[in-house]
Formats: structure tokens, C-alpha cells, sequence
């Protein structure tokens, strides 16, 4: 069996009774960095063989893995911090698992992202979770552009040496918003920092950081839209074409005849 394990995202006491219990009872634990792990185990006196699975090596460890859960070993996943697969490698494995036919599941724990949703105070009702932003600038402004129109809470990880780059990003384009700045989650200096994206936050950034957006106001979801665009976007977020055309044509004023040509497929 293979057993993702989440482990703490700051303390170290911010783990669970089952996670030290499957750390101690399986043959071998494959981790992100063996010598930050060895900090967490050797504080619960676990010693177990430890080996590299990263993303740069992710393929090829997960290699690994499938062979020794073939030959009847136990093995734990555990990343440097948090839940493993989320931002985090362990996608790749999971596939290769389904594959092969073998069984895996998860220990729960600690999850940085719940925690700083928590933290924020932002509406926790419905939240999507878009991790680290891409390195290069063209792609980070099309990314953003798919998500600037949710009505959700959006969620991002940004490193300190990204932290403001990204801010600066997000408000080129979603434009002026309540956001938080969460970080140190766990630790003694934890901080969720309210701003506005114009403004950035304060201070020199330190720490990793979860950063937290406001959900996109209703009132101004669609104004940088065609009305082309505006009803797609209703199709694709599960209306039927009947019920699209009605919901633009009011938030719109305009009439329903007028927006029939935009559910056509070309």
C-alpha cells in the first residue's frame, strides 16, 4: 500500500496520531528533501530508509515506487510541508498507480491553503484554489485572464521573492480588490495582512505566502465583455443556451433576439 501523508505546515505538533502511526509501520518513506524530513522524523524518533521523490526526478522515483509496491513493500509519500499533490508533485504517481492497478490512499492533515481561507476571513462559501503562478509574464496575465470573472474566493501560493511581483500581476488584470496575505501559518510570527491589490502589501516579505482575492462582484463580472463572450460564459459555467441568452439579456438590457446568434455553433 501507498500512503500520502500530510505533515505539518509549520509546528510541528500540527500532526496527526494516524500519520505517525503509518510513518512508523511502513518499510520506506519517500520524500521531497530527505534532510528537512529527517528534521520532522527524527522529532517523532521515527527512523525509516528515506528516498528522494521530487519534480524533478518525478517520473523516474515513481518508477521506484511502482516496483517496490509490486514487490510487496508499504510505502509512505510525504512532501516538505502540507498535503501532498496539492502544488506539490505526486500527480504523476498517482497515474502510474491507476495503472499499475495499485492501491493508494491518503493520511490528512495539515493543508495551507484551508488554513489561510480560514485566516482571511474572505467568504470560505465557495473558493477556487490556482496555486503558484507561471515564471513568465505572458503566461501569467493568460492565466489570470481565465479566472479574473469568478464569483469565488481565489486562492494562490506566492514565495517571498515572488510575492510582490504577483500582487502586481493580479491587479494589472483583475483590477482593484480586497485581498490577504497570509503567512508564517502555524508559527509564532503567523500574519494575514487585509490590503487593496493597488496597494500592495507592507514591509520586506518573509516566508512563503498564501495570497487570497476577493470573489469578482456580480455587478461588474461581465463589463469587460462581449456580449459574445458574456454568453459563453454562462454556457460553459453549465446554463443551457435558453437560460444564458435570458440571464445576459437582463443583466444586459438588451433584447433576447438580439443574442440568439451567439449560442449558433460555427
Amino acid at each position: 500500500m501507498l500512503y500520502f501523508v500530510a505533515t505539518p505546515i509549520g509546528n510541528l505538533k500540527d500532526i496527526s496520531l494516524r500519520a505517525i502511526e503509518v510513518l512508523n509501520s511502513v518499510d520506506e518513506i519517500a520524500c521531497e528533501d530527505t534532510r528537512h524530513s529527517l528534521t520532522l522524523l527524527n522529532h517523532l524518533g521515527i527512523k525509516k530508509p528515506l528516498f528522494a521523490y521530487h519534480k524533478f526526478n518525478e517520473r523516474a522515483s515513481g518508477k521506484k515506487i511502482v516496483e517496490k509496491l509490486k514487490e510487496g513493500k508499504n510505502i509512505a509519500v510525504i512532501s516538505d510541508a502540507g498535503t501532498p499533490l496539492i502544488s506539490d508533485p505526486g500527480n504523476i504517481l498517482t497515474s502510474m498507480l491507476k495503472e499499475n492497478g495499485l492501491e493508494y490512499t491518503v493520511i490528512p492533515g495539515a493543508c495551507a491553503l484551508i488554513n489561510a481561507l480560514v485566516l482571511s476571513g474572505l467568504d470560505s462559501s465557495e473558493f477556487t484554489f490556482l496555486g503558484f503562478l507561471p515564471d513568465k509574464a505572458g503566461e501569467r496575465k493568460s492565466f489570470l485572464e481565465k479566472y479574473k470573472s469568478l464569483d469565488t474566493t481565489l486562492i494562490f501560493y506566492s514565495a517571498p521573492h515572488d510575492v510582490k511581483k504577483d500582487i502586481a500581476s493580479i491587479y494589472e488584470v483583475f483590477g482593484d480588490r480586497k485581498a490577504v496575505a497570509v503567512k508564517e501559518i502555524t508559527k509564532l510570527h503567523e500574519c494575514a495582512e487585509e490590503f487593496n491589490l493597488k496597494d500592495g502589501i507592507s514591509g520586506e516579505p518573509r516566508g512563503e505566502y498564501v495570497l487570497l482575492v476577493e470573489k469578482c462582484q456580480k455587478e461588474n463580472r461581465f463589463l469587460d465583455m462581449t456580449e459574445e463572450e458574456h454568453v459563453k460564459a454562462y454556457i460553459e459555467s453549465g446554463m443551457d443556451k435558453k437560460e444564458a441568452v435570458k440571464a445576459v439579456a437582463k443583466e444586459r438590457k438588451v433584447s433576447k433576439s438580439s443574442l440568439y446568434k451567439y449560442t449558433i455553433e460555427k
